[in-house]
C-alpha cells in the first residue's frame, strides 16, 4: 500500500523516471551548467553526440564563442534531469569541468574530470576523479571551488552496496564519496566516504561556509524508507569523522528514487554567518495525509531557525526542481511549474534572510520543453539562467 501511494504520488508530481532515462542518449540535451567568470562572461557546459563542449559569452547569453571540444573520445554522457555536466570557474580564473559517463552496466558510471589553465582556449586531458574503477555506479557528480582554490568533487556510489550483498548483509540506498584536489585540479587525493544510506538518483547540492568548507545536501534513506535529507560538511583531513545531520522531517516513505534533488544556500556572511536557506521536495505520506509540496527552511546546523519549514509553488502545476542564491539577507528561490505543454519559472524574494517572503511571481515561460531553472551571480547582480527548447538560453536580471 505504502509503495502504490508514493507511486500514484510521483506519477501526479511527474517526477517517475526510470533510471535508465538518465543514461540514454537523448535527441535534446538541455541540461547544462553556466558560471560567470571574474570579468562577467557566462561559461557553458553542455553535452552534444558524446562531447562536452564548452563556450563563453561576453553579453549575457545574446552571442557565444565557438565551443571547444573538452573529451577527446566520444563517451555516453548523463545530461538531463538531475545529472548533467559541472562548471566552475577558479579564482586563478582556471575552468573546471565534471561530468558522469554511463558504463555498459545498468546504472554504472564514472565521474570525470577536466581543467583549463589558459581561459578555456583548450583542455588538459580529462581523467577519472575516482581511485575505485569497479563498473559500478559513481554517478550525479557535483563540482564545488572555494575562494582559495580548493576542488571539491561529491557524488552517489554503491560500491558499499555490493561490498554488503557479498557479504550476506543488508544495506540501503548508495553512499555518498567525494574527493578533494589543493593543487587546482592537477590531481585528487583518493577518495573519502561521506555518508551510507544515501537515495540512488537525486542530485546532490554543495554550499561553502564562510572559511571556505564545503558542505553537502542530499536525499537520504532513513529507516522504514523515509526519504528525507542530510547534512554534512567535507572534512578539512582524511582522518577526520564528518559530522552527518537530519535536516528534513518530512518522513516521506517511498520504496524508490524521486529524481528530485534540493537546493542549498549559505546563511549570513563573515562573523553573521548563521546557517544554511534549504529548499526541497516532499511526496508525502499516507501515515501523516500530507500532500506533496516544495519546502523552504533556515537551519543553523543544530536545530530549526523556522519552524514549521514554510511550503511554496503550485502542485498541480508539478511544481519542482528549485534553485537558492543568497547574498546576506537577501535570498533567492526559484523554481519550475509545468501546465499543459507550457513551463514556466516561478520565484520568490526575501530581504531578510529567509524569515519572510514576498509574493511569488512569474520570471519566464516556454511553450516547450525546458531545463531545471539555475541561479547564478556576477558581484551584486543575481541573474536566472533557463534553458528552453523553443526560445534558447534565457538570462534574466533579477
Amino acid at each position: 500500500m505504502r509503495f502504490l501511494m508514493a507511486l500514484i504520488c510521483l506519477l501526479l508530481c511527474g517526477e517517475l523516471y526510470a533510471h535508465e532515462e538518465h543514461t540514454k542518449q537523448q535527441a535534446v540535451r538541455l541540461a547544462i551548467s553556466l558560471a560567470f567568470d571574474a570579468q562577467g562572461h557566462l561559461w557553458r557546459a553542455s553535452e552534444k553526440d558524446g562531447y562536452i563542449w564548452v563556450d563563453s559569452s561576453p553579453d549575457l547569453g545574446k552571442t557565444f564563442s565557438k565551443p571547444v571540444q573538452v573529451n577527446p573520445q566520444p563517451q555516453q554522457i548523463g545530461a538531463d534531469g538531475e545529472a548533467r555536466p559541472k562548471i566552475a570557474i577558479g579564482p586563478q580564473g582556471h575552468i573546471y569541468l565534471t561530468w558522469t559517463e554511463a558504463l555498459k552496466k545498468p546504472f554504472a558510471g564514472y565521474i570525470w574530470f577536466a581543467r583549463s589553465i589558459n581561459q578555456g582556449k583548450n583542455f588538459e586531458t580529462p581523467y577519472i576523479v575516482h581511485q575505485d574503477r569497479a563498473e559500478i555506479t559513481h554517478r550525479f557528480d557535483a563540482l564545488n571551488v572555494a575562494k582559495d582554490g580548493t576542488v571539491t568533487v561529491v557524488w552517489v556510489d554503491k560500491r558499499d552496496l555490493i561490498a554488503a550483498k557479498a557479504a550476506g548483509k543488508a544495506y540501503d540506498g548508495a553512499a555518498i564519496y567525494y574527493a578533494v584536489s589543493l593543487n587546482h585540479g592537477t590531481s585528487f587525493a583518493t577518495e573519502q566516504k561521506l555518508a551510507d544510506s544515501s537515495c540512488e538518483c537525486c542530485r546532490i547540492a554543495l554550499t561553502n561556509k564562510p572559511d571556505g568548507s564545503v558542505v553537502a545536501m542530499w536525499r537520504h534513506v532513513f529507516a522504514g524508507s523515509e526519504r528525507d535529507h542530510m547534512l554534512a560538511e567535507i572534512p578539512h583531513r582524511a582522518e577526520q569523522t564528518p559530522v552527518v545531520k537530519r535536516a528534513t522531517f518530512g518522513r516521506w516513505k517511498i520504496d524508490g528514487c524521486p529524481h528530485h534533488g534540493a537546493a542549498l544556500a549559505s546563511g549570513g556572511e563573515a562573523k553573521d554567518w548563521w546557517g544554511y536557506h534549504m529548499a526541497w521536495f516532499d511526496g508525502g505520506n499516507e501515515d501523516s495525509g500530507k500532500n506533496a509540496s516544495l519546502f523552504y527552511a533556515r537551519m543553523d546546523g543544530e536545530a530549526w531557525v523556522s519552524s514549521p519549514a514554510k511550503k511554496f509553488g503550485n502542485q498541480k502545476n508539478q511544481a519542482g526542481h528549485p534553485a537558492l542564491l543568497s547574498d546576506s539577507d537577501n535570498v533567492w528561490l526559484v523554481w519550475r511549474e509545468t501546465a499543459a505543454k507550457t513551463n514556466t519559472v516561478m520565484a520568490m524574494f526575501s530581504s531578510d534572510g529567509g524569515r519572510s517572503w514576498a509574493a511569488a511571481k512569474e520570471l519566464a515561460s516556454t511553450a516547450d520543453k525546458a531545463d531545471y531553472p539555475q541561479l547564478i551571480a556576477h558581484g551584486q547582480q543575481v541573474y536566472l539562467v533557463w534553458n528552453t527548447l523553443k526560445d534558447g538560453l534565457q538570462v534574466i536580471a533579477l
